[in-house]
């Protein structure tokens, strides 16, 4: 009887230290960065924009610009979390500091795809085709869909939801 207790007591003590050093406390997703949670935001951000729910939309994209905000503070000019930094302050309406955060992120990278196709499409609601067609030069020899997107909206054949 006392092997078999003392049995018990060591396989719960090794399963309750291997529960303890092998857990995260956590799921996969509290491991992800700012940057990414604001990725996997705006991606539900651009969904509920598709669906017309733009009060959720703008929520969302509320949500990822505090993440990016933070990101840029941790690690600052990544010219990626200024892209999006630029992106969802446009898409909350504020097109200057949106084009400042783009402007930041072609300083450090002049020939970033996104950043060149966004503020494109902002120079376009800003009407200043002139500057959009500038970024649409810049997009000219990446063969990319970016370029065809940016190209259509200057064209006015595809609509951007600013």
């Amino acid at each position: 009887m006392k092997k078999l207790l003392i049995i018990i007591f060591l396989t719960f003590s090794i399963t309750e230290y291997s529960n303890a050093a092998g857990s995260s406390g956590g799921d996969a997703s509290t491991n992800k960065t700012d940057y990414q949670k604001a990725v996997t935001l705006i991606k539900s951000a651009k969904k509920f924009e598709k669906k017309g729910k733009k009060d959720k939309a703008q929520k969302k994209y509320i949500e990822a610009q505090k993440l990016l905000i933070s990101s840029n503070k941790l690690k600052p000019n990544k010219p990626d979390t200024l892209n999006y930094l630029g992106f969802t302050t446009r898409k909350l309406g504020d097109f200057e500091n949106g084009e400042k955060y783009y402007l930041q992120g072609l300083a450090i990278d002049p020939t970033h795809i996104g950043i060149n196709e966004y503020l494109g499409e902002l120079y376009v609601a800003t009407k200043r085709h002139n500057l959009a067609i500038e970024r649409l030069e810049v997009l000219s020899n990446c063969n990319c869909k970016e370029y065809n997107d940016l190209k259509e909206i200057i064209a006015g054949k595809k609509v951007s939801k600013y």
